[in-house]
């Protein structure tokens, strides 16, 4: 493994009797980061997560994660990860602070002042009874006590699913503060792209249970590119567009996206004999969602020129 990067796995797969979830995942984590892991419900998200965790036994390939085989890793190995799950999973008979009291009692590296920092940053009484909490409020209770616990690598699956804008600011505040130092790592599987774009420095896209886009976000937003094309018919379906991702009908025209655009690209558009063809501005998330609309797709953002690592 590379001593750079906290997680790395190899041709990790995962089948589901005769169903592939997850298929030849080469995929790291470089220290000091944080990598936003995108894709749809059911692209091999958590399927990917689990494994890298070890709580999932993949059907081949392997990973490591902080330089130890994921699936032999010891109590002391766990210690120095934190992980949180979808739903914010916390006894409801506890107040806030009986959850810091149990986490004292539990981690040796416990930071209380952590802890009453973040649940403060979201607005949560120490007080408060957790079956009284709101949403938002859990997943700042939830944050707090695995950030505490004071890991060097922070793995969060959804954790800003159904959270007000008040509590996603406060949970994106906290993740850069986590990492401010640059010793710590964060892997964040989330729907909330701008969110990502607000707080990653990589990024990952999974379609399929395959990873089409693994590189730097300012690398991702460099090589992507559209033109608006007036056609009658579909530019995308007739005539090979190199590096095509996707492409739309936006009112009388058609926008056609294209990762690592070069010379034969542009041949290839002068050649559609359309009416018009102009280049457009693109977002980041208007750049992810065209990937994440092209899972009949198999060619890759990574078969072009390498990402920068």
């Amino acid at each position: 493994m590379n001593r750079d990067n906290v997680i790395q796995s190899d041709r990790l797969t995962r089948y589901f009797g005769k169903r592939v979830v997850v298929q030849d995942l080469n995929f790291s984590v470089p220290r000091g980061s944080i990598v936003g892991l995108l894709g749809l419900n059911g692209a091999g998200k958590s399927t990917a997560i689990r494994m890298m965790m070890g709580f999932l036994t993949p059907t081949r390939g392997r990973c490591e994660i902080l330089g130890r085989n994921s699936q032999d890793l010891r109590p002391e190995d766990r210690v120095r990860i934190g992980y949180a799950v979808e739903g914010h999973f916390l006894y409801p008979w506890m107040k806030v602070q009986d959850c810091e009291a149990f986490g004292r009692d539990t981690f040796p590296r416990w930071s209380r002042e952590q802890f009453y920092a973040t649940i403060d940053r979201f607005g949560i009484a120490p007080s408060q009874k957790v079956n009284w909490l709101s949403r938002g409020q859990r997943a700042g209770v939830s944050l707090a006590s695995t950030i505490s616990s004071d890991p060097e690598l922070l793995v969060l699956d959804d954790p800003a699913l159904g959270l007000d804008p008040v509590s996603r600011r406060a949970l994106n505040e906290t993740l850069l503060d986590f990492n401010d130092s640059g010793a710590r790592t964060v892997l964040i599987s989330s729907h909330m792209l701008d969110d990502i774009e607000r707080i990653c420095d990589r990024i990952a896209i999974m379609v399929a249970g395959r990873i089409l886009v693994d590189c730097k976000l300012d690398d991702f937003r460099s090589r992507i590119a559209a033109w608006s094309i007036e056609s009658s018919s579909d530019p995308g379906t007739y005539g090979r567009i190199p590096g095509l991702i996707h492409s739309h009908r936006r009112s009388h025209s058609w926008v056609v996206t294209v990762a690592n655009p070069n010379d034969a690209t542009l041949s290839a558009l002068e050649q559609l004999g359309a009416v018009s063809c102009e280049p457009v501005d693109i977002t980041f998330e208007e750049a992810v969602i065209a990937y994440l609309a092209r899972s009949r797709r198999s060619d890759t953002f990574l078969s072009g020129a390498r990402a920068a690592s």
